[in-house]
C-alpha cells in the first residue's frame, strides 16, 4: 500500500518533535506564559536586597573628647570642624554614596553616622547645658537631606540638565528612596576656634553642633511596604568626662526598626550602631558602673536580642549595622564580645567578608597608595535569626576614592537574601 497520502510511524514521530519545538518556542517568546510554566514547579523563595552603610560623621572626635580643659576642647573643636569641612559631604561624598546605593539598588538601607552639623553664635552655656544651634552648617551638612537629594534626583541629559518632560511639568522625577525612620542620638554643641586666631574661648569663632542619627531608607516602587517605624536608645551608654571633668556626656546610641512586607514575605528590619569608644581596659557607663573592653557594646547587643529587644521576635528578623565587633577578624581582647552576644541570641551571618570592609585610617578620607591595606577587618554585618532567610550573594563597595575622597571610612556592605 502506498503511503503517499498518510503518515508512516517515522513521519508521526517527526511531526511530534516539530510540534514540541514550536510549543517551546511559543513559551520562550511569551514571557507571561513562560513564567506561568515555571510557577508549576517547585516554589522559589523571594529575594530582598539590603545594605548597611556607615556614612562617617566627617571627622575624628578624639582630640575634643580627650581635651583636658575647656580652652583645649574649644581649640580641638576647631580642628574637628575644619576636618568636617575638608571631608566635603554636601559637595562630594553625598553623590558618591548615592551612586553606591543606585548601583546595588538595595530594597532597604540601614544608615549609621547620618550626622547633622549645625552652627550658631558663640555660647558656652550650650556646651554646659542643652544644644541650641539650629542653622545647618552649609559645609558640614545635614547628611540625610543631602543623601536623599542625590538619590532622588531626576534623570539628567547629556549636558546635566533635567529632561525636557520634567522641565515642562509633564512628569515629575520619581522618588527612589524614602526615609522610613530616623533616630537622633548623640547631640552635643561646643564653641570652636576654627580660624586659628587666638585660643580657647577668647578665640572662639562660633558654636558647632553635632547630632548623630541612625536611619532607614526604603526603595520606592520595588514591592516593599513598611509600617511600625520605631527607634530607641540603649540602656547602657558610654559616659565621657569632657574638659578634664568640667562636664560628663553620655554617648547616646540606639537602633531603628520597621516591619516590612516585601514581595509576599514579612519580616522585621533592625538597624543599629554599637559603641565604638569602649576599647579601654576600663570604661564608665551612664549607670555609674565600670565595664571592661568591648563590654558596653556587648551590653547593647544583648539588649537588642534579649527579651523585649528590638531584634527579639518570633518573626524573621534582618539585623544589620556597624557592630564594632566580629568573631574572627578582630583581636580576642573584648572586641568580639558584642558579636558573640548577637550569635548567642540566635543570629547568624548573612554578609560577605571578601573583601573586608573596615576601615580607612585617614580621617581626612584622602588615603594614600597603600590605604587598601587599611581594610583589614569586618565590623559591618548583616545578620538574621531564622534559617529560612538564606544568603544568596554579597558585595562590598567604597574601598577606593571617588573625586579625591573615599565615600566614608567604612565600606558599604550589601547582601542579597532569599526568604523562603
Amino acid at each position: 500500500m502506498s503511503n503517499a497520502h498518510g503518515f508512516s510511524r517515522r513521519g508521526r514521530t517527526g511531526l511530534g518533535l516539530l510540534l514540541g519545538l514550536i510549543a517551546v518556542l511559543v513559551l520562550t517568546l511569551l514571557p507571561g506564559v513562560a513564567d506561568a510554566a515555571k510557577g508549576k514547579g517547585k516554589k522559589k523563595g523571594h529575594q530582598v536586597t539590603v545594605m548597611t552603610r556607615n556614612l562617617y560623621l566627617g571627622a575624628d572626635l578624639t582630640p575634643a573628647l580627650q581635651a583636658n580643659t575647656v580652652d583645649q576642647a574649644i581649640d580641638a573643636g576647631g580642628q574637628v570642624v575644619n576636618q568636617v569641612h575638608a571631608t566635603r559631604f554636601p559637595s562630594v561624598r553625598a553623590a558618591s554614596l548615592a551612586a553606591e546605593i543606585k548601583k546595588r539598588k538595595p530594597d532597604i538601607v540601614g544608615l549609621q553616622e547620618a550626622a547633622w552639623w549645625r552652627t550658631g553664635p558663640v555660647d558656652i552655656n550650650a556646651a554646659l547645658g542643652s544644644p541650641v544651634a539650629s542653622q545647618t552648617d552649609p559645609l558640614g551638612g545635614d547628611f540625610l537631606t543631602e543623601l536623599l537629594a542625590q538619590l532622588n534626583k531626576g534623570k539628567k541629559g547629556k549636558k546635566g540638565s533635567v529632561s525636557a518632560a520634567a522641565r515642562k511639568g509633564k512628569k515629575k522625577p520619581a522618588l527612589r528612596y524614602v526615609l522610613a525612620v530616623v533616630q537622633p542620638e548623640f547631640d552635643f554643641e561646643l564653641p570652636v576656634n576654627d580660624d586659628g586666631n587666638g585660643s580657647g574661648l577668647a578665640g572662639a569663632d562660633h558654636n558647632e553642633r553635632l547630632t548623630m542619627r541612625d536611619a532607614i531608607l526604603v526603595r520606592k516602587g520595588a514591592g516593599i511596604k513598611f509600617k511600625n517605624s520605631s527607634g530607641g536608645a540603649f540602656n547602657t551608654l558610654l559616659r565621657v568626662a569632657l574638659a578634664g571633668g568640667v562636664r560628663t556626656v553620655d554617648v547616646t546610641r540606639g537602633w531603628t526598626a520597621i516591619d516590612v512586607k516585601a514581595r509576599g514575605r514579612s519580616f522585621r528590619f533592625v538597624n543599629t550602631h554599637l559603641e565604638a569608644f569602649d576599647s579601654s581596659g576600663s570604661n564608665t557607663t551612664n549607670q555609674g558602673t565600670t565595664l571592661g573592653r568591648g563590654d558596653i557594646r556587648a551590653a547593647q547587643a544583648s539588649q537588642l536580642v534579649g527579651p523585649g529587644g528590638a531584634a527579639n521576635s518570633t518573626r524573621p528578623v534582618i539585623l544589620l549595622g556597624d557592630m564594632n565587633s566580629d568573631d574572627d577578624t578582630v583581636q580576642p581582647n573584648g572586641d568580639r564580645n558584642a558579636y558573640m552576644a548577637l550569635t548567642a541570641g540566635g543570629f547568624s551571618e548573612r554578609s560577605t567578608a571578601n573583601p573586608l570592609s573596615c576601615c580607612l585610617n585617614d580621617p581626612f578620607l584622602i588615603g594614600g597608595p597603600n590605604s587598601i591595606n587599611d581594610f583589614d577587618h569586618q565590623v559591618d554585618h548583616v545578620l538574621t535569626n531564622k534559617g529560612k532567610i538564606r544568603f544568596v550573594k554579597g558585595f562590598v563597595d567604597g574601598r577606593a576614592p571617588v573625586n579625591g575622597l573615599y565615600p566614608s571610612d567604612h565600606a558599604g556592605v550589601t547582601s542579597v537574601l532569599k526568604i523562603k
